[in-house]
């Protein structure tokens, strides 16, 4: 019997998963970010889908470091599957040149699996309730300017970049292994102010614990209705991010086929739409085919701005 291995993840952060080889043993899905967050939420959700179609037991491990490159790698290595967003398999090619592996060449897409905006959010006690009056209160006194994010070379990390561009205000980016703890350190006040996905910032700010001044896409979040986008706020810059389930290359492809085609049930089904829903996330499900044109096309949409921020790995 084949046993799949498969990575998830998002654009701007995506959903990979590894090699489909012959083993026993449960399917193994790798999250490679910090868990706690809605990605990791994600990945057990897809993950108890997958598993249920498959009639297979799905074991999920949150393995972060390096900005995802570790959980990605441990699914072109060998055995498990991975559940990641956008940038270990969209961005990170752009800026690490020596990358311990090729997204295009040592993973095969598998489905689309969520789509998502980004947000920036602040600690309620900032003076600042709205983008203007941040950007002012930085331009007072720009060692303020600290931002965290899920992590180093990831979207909301240049995201943060193209901000400092536009406002002519530079910005120390302070990289987190995913996007609990640097909400974890906004809440307590360790770090001014936060950039990440809109689903791991509504709880928090309907529960008043931060704020959020504005959100990444083009129009507003179905979740944030009541919260601007940085264009409608004077800064006109936009980007969105999505989920993608991989596995590794050379999978067999009737079991990658089986599986995406799980995927899309589920993000078809009532009740995983409506779990998906709460996370702040807009359920999609693609075939392989559809996920590696959108992996090409953001790579190809991405690079300008990745390079035009001047961040070089260290």
């Amino acid at each position: 019997m084949d046993r799949r291995h498969f990575i998830a993840g998002a654009a701007l952060a995506p959903l990979a998963a590894p090699a489909l080889r012959a083993q026993s043993g449960p399917l193994r899905f790798i999250f490679p970010f910090a868990a706690g967050g809605a990605g990791d939420a994600l990945t057990r959700i897809v993950a108890g889908e997958v598993g249920r179609a498959l009639n297979e037991t799905a074991i999920v491990e949150a393995r972060p470091g390096a900005g995802g490159q570790i959980g990605t790698q441990a699914v072109t290595n060998a055995a498990p599957d991975l559940l990641t967003p956008i940038a270990p398999v969209v961005i990170h090619p752009i800026v690490f040149p020596q990358l311990p592996y090729d997204p295009f060449k040592d993973l095969a897409p598998v489905s689309l699996v969520t789509t998502f905006d980004f947000a920036l959010a602040v600690h309620p006690d900032t003076p600042a309730k709205t983008l203007a009056e941040l950007v002012a209160w930085l331009k007072q006194d720009p060692r303020r300017g600290t931002y965290g994010s899920p992590g180093v070379g990831n979207l909301p990390h240049f995201f943060g970049a193209l901000l400092a561009e536009k406002i002519g205000v530079p910005l120390q980016h302070a990289p987190y292994r995913g996007s609990a703890p640097a909400l974890t350190d906004l809440v307590g006040g360790q770090v001014p102010m936060v950039i990440t996905t809109t689903s791991d910032v509504t709880e928090l700010a309907k529960g008043g614990r931060i704020r959020i001044l504005a959100v990444s896409g083009r129009e507003r979040s179905p979740f944030l209705p009541d919260v601007p986008t940085f264009t409608e706020a004077g800064i006109p810059i936009t980007g969105g991010a999505w989920y993608g389930l991989f596995t590794r290359a050379g999978s067999p492809p009737e079991m990658v086929d089986r599986v995406s085609r799980a995927v899309m049930a589920a993000m078809r089904d009532a009740a995983v739409k409506e779990k998906v829903l709460r996370l702040a996330m807009v359920p999609t499900g693609s075939t392989p085919e559809e996920l590696g044109r959108i992996q090409r096309e953001d790579n190809a949409a991405w690079a300008p701005a990745v390079k035009a921020s001047g961040f070089k790995p260290s």
